[in-house]
């Protein structure tokens, strides 16, 4: 009875252990992906801005300025389209990386269930050789 037990509560602890992995990784690679889309959309923001700010730094009256401030309404319209885009790009990024996570789980689910029917089917089967 014990060796049965143990047998089954190291093949379960070493399923969770493999499903645990797999999430793991994918959460993993989500973080990279979305790190890397934000760290290149920051570095696209700043390089527009330091260009702005050089324009600006150039005007030396106020003709000079007055006709830096379009370029500088554009440059924060693109950052602000390019923060929004990326927000939109990492949420769906992540949800497809949820979405992939809950199949994981619902597949274990899935095997548990099987696994605890075909287990109780046997115990079912066994009583009813026992009471014959």
């Amino acid at each position: 009875m014990y060796p049965q037990f143990n047998e089954q509560f190291t093949a379960a602890t070493r399923q969770f252990a493999d499903t645990a992995a797999q999430i793991n990784r994918l959460a993993l690679d989500n973080a990279e992906k979305v790190f890397g889309l934000q760290l290149a959309a920051f570095n696209d923001s700043a390089n527009a801005t330091f260009a702005f700010l050089g324009q600006v730094a150039e005007a030396r009256d106020f003709d000079g300025l007055k006709a830096v401030v379009p370029n500088g309404v554009q440059v924060a319209r693109e950052n602000v389209e390019r923060a929004i885009n990326i927000g939109q790009e990492v949420y769906g990024q992540t949800l497809k990386t949820n979405e992939a996570i809950g199949q994981i789980a619902k597949g274990q689910f899935e095997a548990a269930t099987a696994q605890a029917q075909s287990q109780a089917e046997k115990v079912v089967k066994a009583a009813g050789k026992v009471a014959k």
